[in-house]
């Protein structure tokens, strides 16, 4: 038996019906079921949260395995998860719990609570937490709750999110969130075809809405072969965060071959540094290819002296003084140091 936990973010409806405001699904619940994330459920009319506290991974991660590249350079952050998504990417490198919907399966995984996980994370010296590996929007009351407790100890908080939640959700976090970094996935074909019915104007729109809000964020796109790989793919993604700051870091990942889409090859590193061109040729201060074995040091945009220093997740920011300006000319490089 699954442990309850009201869920914030709802509205009741007439028939024991519920309104889910959580993420832009926003979906309609009769009594007794679940909406498209699969965790949160109906019971009676009331919303309830299937995982809060339901801890599924608890790791010591560099920051930069994010990817947050431009935040708190060198330091480590304590990275949880539960169970489910409200979206269902064909390509999930973490299918096994973010697709998981088994009430028997959630329950037999033990209670963290959240003030235990900011003990443990300050038990293990390091600087903040993340939540990570699964959607955090709809683990967002227990997110939350974990973020209050961890704000008042000098910790850092980090989403690492697909940024389909609603605005209701972002103003509840946003006083609690130092960095997030969004997924922006490819066009709005691959939303629908990829994602499942997802709409791509609601994330770009958060994108704009996060940054306004002074959370330092980061965008993430990851090229996956014939669905998002080509000029006119990484002109628009290149375009778009240019228009909003250049200063927003732009990561184009590479793609392996995971859950439904085994059948394509891994993106061609030549398609990374494609894309990097276009970031480049937009103006964007920074332009990260990832998941390649390669040195990803940033210089600074001005002097282009090395602000960070950076071999795979190794990153040594010497060359950044007080307040993320560089250390060489005086930039202000936009960095959280």
């Amino acid at each position: 038996m699954v442990e309850l936990h009201e869920a914030s973010f709802y509205r009741k409806l007439k028939n024991k019906e519920v309104k889910c405001n959580l993420c832009m699904r926003t979906c309609s619940i009769k009594d007794g079921c679940r909406g498209q994330c699969g965790v949160r459920k109906n019971i009676g009319g009331k919303l309830y949260s299937l995982i809060y506290g339901k801890t599924v991974s608890m790791e010591i991660d560099p920051i930069e395995k994010k990817p947050l590249f431009n935040f708190k350079p060198g330091t480590r952050c304590m990275s949880i998860s539960t169970f489910g998504c409200n979206f269902m990417c064909k390509h999930c490198q973490n299918w096994t719990t973010s697709q998981e919907r088994r009430e028997d399966v959630i329950a037999k995984v033990p209670n963290v609570s959240p003030k235990e996980i900011v003990e443990q994370t300050l038990d293990a010296g390091i600087e903040g937490i993340a939540y990570t590996y699964t959607e955090p929007t709809i683990f967002a009351e227990y997110a939350l709750d974990t973020m209050k407790i961890a704000k008042k100890k000098g910790l850092y908080t980090v989403w690492v999110s697909n940024g389909y939640m609603t605005r209701e959700c972002i103003d509840a976090i946003a006083p609690f969130l130092d960095a997030i970094n969004i997924d922006l996935k490819g066009d709005a074909r691959f939303y629908k075809e990829i994602v499942g019915n997802a709409n791509l104007e609601f994330v770009k729109d958060n994108i704009v809405y996060l940054h306004n809000k002074k959370v330092h964020i980061e965008v993430t796109n990851l090229i996956v072969p014939t669905f998002n790989d080509s000029d006119k793919d990484f002109k628009e993604v290149s375009e778009f965060i240019a228009s909003i700051d250049k200063a927003i870091p732009l990561h184009f990942t590479r793609f392996w071959p995971q859950y439904k889409l085994t059948n394509l090859p891994p993106t061609d590193v030549e398609s990374l540094h494609r894309a990097k061109e276009f970031g480049d040729k937009a103006g964007i201060d920074y332009v990260y290819v990832g998941n390649v074995a390669e040195e990803l040091s940033t210089n600074c945009p001005k002097c282009n002296a090395v602000l960070v220093k950076r071999i795979g997740f190794s990153a040594q920011p010497t060359g950044l003084a007080k307040g993320g300006k560089c250390k060489s000319c005086g930039f202000k490089t936009g960095f959280v140091v």
